[in-house]
C-alpha cells in the first residue's frame, strides 16, 4: 500500500508539471485567437463540406467544438453542434444526428439563439423526412417556419416552405402542399433564391401531376429544370428529369420520358458514386492513416525533446505505467456506471426534446387562436353593423308603440353582443402583449363621478345606491391612462350593481404614499350584495369564470369583465384582491402608482356637427360607398341620407377606382374584404393619382392588427363596424367642413 502511495504521490507530481508547462503554452491562446481559430476551423469545415469532403469537416468541427467548449460560448458550441448533426444526416447517420441535433437545441435554447434554433429544426425536419416520419417531419417544420417569422427572416421562410411543401406531397395532401409551395416561390421571387425556386417550381409540377392537371404540370416542370440547367443545380435536375419523365409518359409522350428518365438515371449514379467514394471504407481508412501518420511525426518529436533529460524520462516511463495500470482499474469499475448514465442521458436529450417541441406547439396554437378570433369577431361584426344600424333607424322612424318594446330588446340584443366581442378581442390583446398605455391630463375625482354617472340608470333598476368617497390628501390632477381606470371602474361597479338588490355600493379612493410626484392609491368598491364563495373566489380573475351556472342564467354577462380587470391593473402596474362574505356582500382593492401634474385638464370643445351647416353647403358635399353587402349599403345610404349628405354607392375596388377618376368626391367610406381587388389595394392604386383626397376604412376587421397596413395604404382615418352616430358624424364633419374651416 505504501508503495502505491508513493507512486500516485509521484504520478501527481509529474501531472503537476505536465499541467504548469500546458498552461505556459496556452497563455498565449487569449480567447480573441482562441475565438479566431473557432471561425476559422468552421469555415474550413463548410469549404471540406462543399466538396464532400465529409470526414475532414467532421474533424475540424470536432476541433472548433473543443475550442467552444473552452470559452464556454454556448452560442458557438449550438451553431456547431448544428451543423455536425446536418453533416451526420448527409453521410445518412440519422440516429446519431438525431442525438446531435438535439443536443444542439438545448444549447442553443440556453443561449436564446432562436435564428440558429430555427435552423436546427430545419435540419430535424430533414432528418425525419429521410426517416418516411413525415408527421414528425412536419412538426419540426413548422417549429422552424415560427422562429424564423418571430424573427422577420423571410428570406429563410422560403426553404421551409418548399420542405412543408415535400412534407405534404408525401402524405397526399396535395391542396396544401399546393399551398406551402406557392408562398415558398413568391418568397424565391422577392430575394432571388434561384436553387429553392427550381426545386419549388418541380415539386409543384408533382402536386400537379396527382391533381391530374398535365397540362400546369409540364409548365411548371420545364420552368424549374430550366432554372437548374442554367444555374448547374444537380440534385435539382435529377428530381426534375424524374417527374418529367413519368409526367411525359402519363400523357403519352414516350421519346420524351425515355430521354428524361435516361438522364435521370445518369446523374442519380453519378451522385450517389459521388457520396459513395467519399464515405466508402478506403477513404476513412486513409484518412485515419494520414492522422496516424502525423501523430506518430509529433509523437516522434516529442521523445527528441524528452532525450535531453534521460533520467526524468525513465522516471516519467515508471510514472506513466503505475499511472496506466490505476487507470484502467479505475476504468473497470465504472465502465458499468458510464453505460447506466449514458443510456439515461440519451432519455433525457430525448425527452428534453419532446418537452421543447411541445412549447413550440403551445405557441402555435396560442398564435392561431389569436388568427382565430381576430377572424371570427370581424364576421360578427359585418352582421352585427346591419342589425344596430337597421334597429336605430326603425327606433327613428316613429314605430307604433307595440313595436317600440321589440326594437329596445333588439337594440339590446345587438348591444350585448357588440360588448362580448369587444371582451374577447381586450382578452385577446391583454394576452398578446398588445395593449399599450396613453397618457393623458385628466381630473381624478371627476373621472369616478363620471363613471358613477353612467351607471347610475342601471343602479336605480336594481334599487341601488352609490356612495362616493375621496380622500382629501390626493390632488385632482393626474397624467396617466384614464381609459383603462374608467374600464376597471366600469367593470368593477358594474359587478356590484349586477349582483346588489336594493342595497348600497361605496366607492373610495384612499392614498396609501407618495414617492416625488408618484402617488399610491387604493381603490375600493364595497356592495352588501349575494357574495362569493371562497371556492369562487380563488378563480375569479380567470377567463370565463363566473359564480355558478344557476348566476350565469340569473344574472347574465360573459365572465371576462374581471379578467379583463386583472389584466388591465397590471398592465398599469397594479394588484387587485377582495374579500367577500356569502350573502353579506364583497369589496374588491386594486391599487395603482398614478403621476400627479400640475398641468390643466384640456376643455372638450362641443360642436354640433351638421345643425349648423346651410343647405348650400351639404348639398356640394359628395360620398362614395364603397360596400359590397346589399343591407349594409341601405344602411350607410340611409345615415347618410339623414345628415342630407348625397352618396353614390358601388360594390367593388375596381369600380371605386374608376369612380373616383371620373368624378369629385369629398370623403370615400372604403369597406376592406370585398370580391376583386380589396379596399387597401383600391386605395393604393387611388393614392397613385389623388393624394388629396378623405378614404376612410370602414371595416369590421380588428383595427389594432391592421393599423401599419391602413396607413401604408393611404387611409386617412377608420371608422370601425359597428360605430356610434356620434363618431360617425363628428369625422365626416372633421373631414368635409373642419377642414375648410381651419
Amino acid at each position: 500500500m505504501a508503495n502505491i502511495k508513493y507512486i500516485i504521490i509521484g504520478v501527481f507530481f509529474l501531472l503537476n508539471l505536465s499541467f504548469n508547462a500546458s498552461a505556459q503554452d496556452t497563455v498565449s491562446n487569449d480567447p480573441e485567437t482562441i475565438q479566431n481559430t473557432i471561425d476559422y476551423r468552421i469555415t474550413q469545415a463548410q469549404y471540406d463540406l462543399d466538396n464532400n469532403n465529409y470526414y475532414p469537416a467532421k474533424k475540424k468541427l470536432e476541433e472548433a467544438l473543443k475550442l467552444a467548449e473552452e470559452l464556454d460560448n454556448k452560442k458557438n458550441i449550438g451553431l456547431i453542434y448544428s451543423k455536425i448533426g446536418k453533416l451526420e444526416y448527409i453521410i445518412d447517420e440519422y440516429d446519431e444526428a438525431l442525438k446531435t441535433l438535439t443536443k444542439a437545441v438545448e444549447v442553443q435554447r440556453f443561449a436564446k439563439d432562436n435564428i440558429n434554433i430555427a435552423e436546427t429544426y430545419k435540419t430535424l425536419g430533414n432528418v425525419y423526412m429521410a426517416l418516411k416520419e413525415y408527421d414528425q417531419a412536419l412538426t419540426y417544420y413548422t417549429a422552424s417556419l415560427s422562429l424564423f417569422e418571430q424573427e422577420e427572416l423571410s428570406e429563410f421562410e422560403a426553404e421551409v416552405l418548399l420542405k412543408q411543401g415535400e412534407a405534404y406531397i408525401e402524405t397526399k395532401q396535395y391542396r396544401k402542399a399546393r399551398e406551402r409551395l406557392n408562398k415558398s416561390l413568391a418568397l424565391t421571387q422577392r430575394y432571388d433564391l434561384k436553387k429553392i425556386k427550381s426545386s419549388a417550381l418541380i415539386n409543384q409540377a408533382k402536386v400537379y401531376y396527382y391533381l391530374n392537371e398535365n397540362e400546369e404540370a409540364l409548365k411548371l416542370g420545364n420552368q424549374g429544370i430550366q432554372i437548374a440547367e442554367t444555374n448547374n443545380f444537380i440534385d435539382v435536375l435529377s428530381q426534375g428529369y424524374f417527374i418529367l419523365g413519368e409526367l411525359n409518359e402519363k400523357i403519352g409522350n414516350f421519346q420524351l420520358s425515355s430521354q428524361y428518365l435516361k438522364k435521370h438515371i445518369i446523374l442519380s449514379k453519378s451522385l450517389t458514386a459521388l457520396k459513395h467514394k467519399n464515405l466508402s471504407p478506403e477513404k476513412r481508412a486513409k484518412f485515419i492513416l494520414d492522422n496516424q501518420t502525423e501523430f506518430q511525426k509529433e509523437k516522434e518529436a516529442d521523445l527528441e525533446k524528452l532525450k535531453v533529460d534521460k533520467s526524468l524520462n525513465k522516471l516519467a516511463t515508471i510514472l506513466s505505467i503505475a499511472l496506466i495500470t490505476i487507470l484502467s482499474l479505475l476504468t473497470l469499475s465504472l465502465y458499468k456506471n458510464n453505460n447506466i448514465r449514458l443510456k439515461t442521458n440519451n432519455m433525457l436529450h430525448k425527452k428534453n426534446a419532446e418537452l421543447i417541441l411541445a412549447k413550440e406547439k403551445a405557441e402555435l396554437a396560442s398564435k392561431t387562436k389569436a388568427n382565430f378570433l381576430s377572424t371570427v369577431t370581424h364576421e360578427l361584426r359585418t352582421p352585427l353593423y346591419a342589425v344596430t344600424g337597421l334597429t336605430n333607424m326603425l327606433l327613428d322612424e316613429n314605430p307604433k308603440p307595440s313595436q317600440i318594446q321589440h326594437l329596445k330588446s333588439l337594440k339590446f340584443s345587438g348591444d350585448y353582443l357588440l360588448t362580448f366581442i369587444n371582451d374577447i378581442l381586450q382578452i385577446n390583446k391583454i394576452e398578446a402583449n398588445k395593449v399599450d398605455i396613453e397618457y393623458e391630463v385628466f381630473d381624478l375625482r371627476k373621472k369616478i363621478s363620471d363613471v358613477i354617472s353612467a351607471l347610475k340608470n342601471s343602479a336605480i333598476d336594481n334599487g341601488v345606491e352609490i356612495h362616493f368617497e375621496y380622500d382629501t390628501n390626493i390632488p385632482l390632477h393626474f397624467k396617466a391612462d384614464q381609459i383603462k381606470l374608467s374600464q376597471i371602474l366600469i367593470n368593477l361597479i358594474g359587478n356590484s350593481i349586477k349582483f346588489t338588490k336594493d342595497g348600497d355600493i361605496w366607492v373610495r379612493v384612499i392614498k396609501i404614499n407618495e414617492e416625488g410626484d408618484i402617488f399610491n392609491l387604493k381603490f375600493e368598491v364595497e356592495d352588501n350584495g349575494i357574495g362569493i364563495t371562497p371556492e369562487k373566489q380563488k378563480h375569479m380573475f380567470e377567463s370565463f369564470s363566473q359564480g355558478s351556472i344557476q348566476i350565469n342564467r340569473k344574472y347574465g354577462g360573459t365572465g371576462l369583465g374581471l379578467s379583463i380587470v386583472k389584466g388591465l391593473i397590471d398592465i398599469l402596474k397594479g394588484k387587485i384582491y377582495l374579500k367577500s362574505e356569502l350573502n353579506k356582500g364583497t369589496t374588491f382593492f386594486f391599487e395603482i402608482p398614478l403621476k400627479h401634474t400640475t398641468e390643466e385638464v384640456p376643455t372638450e370643445q362641443n360642436k354640433n356637427y351638421f345643425k349648423d351647416v346651410t343647405e348650400k353647403e351639404l348639398s356640394n358635399i359628395k360620398v362614395l360607398v364603397v360596400e359590397d353587402n346589399k343591407i349594409n349599403q341601405m344602411i350607410t345610404n340611409k345615415i347618410l341620407t339623414k345628415m342630407k349628405l348625397n352618396c353614390d354607392i358601388v360594390d367593388n375596388g375596381e369600380e371605386a377606382v374608376d369612380m373616383v377618376k371620373n368624378n369629385h368626391y369629398d370623403v370615400v367610406l372604403m369597406d376592406i374584404h370585398m370580391p376583386g381587388i380589396s379596399g387597401i389595394e383600391a386605395t393604393k392604386i387611388i393614392r397613385t393619382f389623388d393624394r388629396e383626397l378623405n378614404i376612410f376604412a370602414l371595416t369590421a376587421v380588428t383595427i389594432e392588427d391592421k393599423m401599419q397596413e391602413f396607413e401604408e395604404a393611404g387611409f386617412d382615418d377608420i371608422i370601425s363596424k359597428p360605430f356610434k352616430q356620434e363618431e360617425f358624424e363628428k369625422k365626416l364633419f372633421n373631414a368635409v367642413i373642419g377642414n375648410k374651416d381651419a
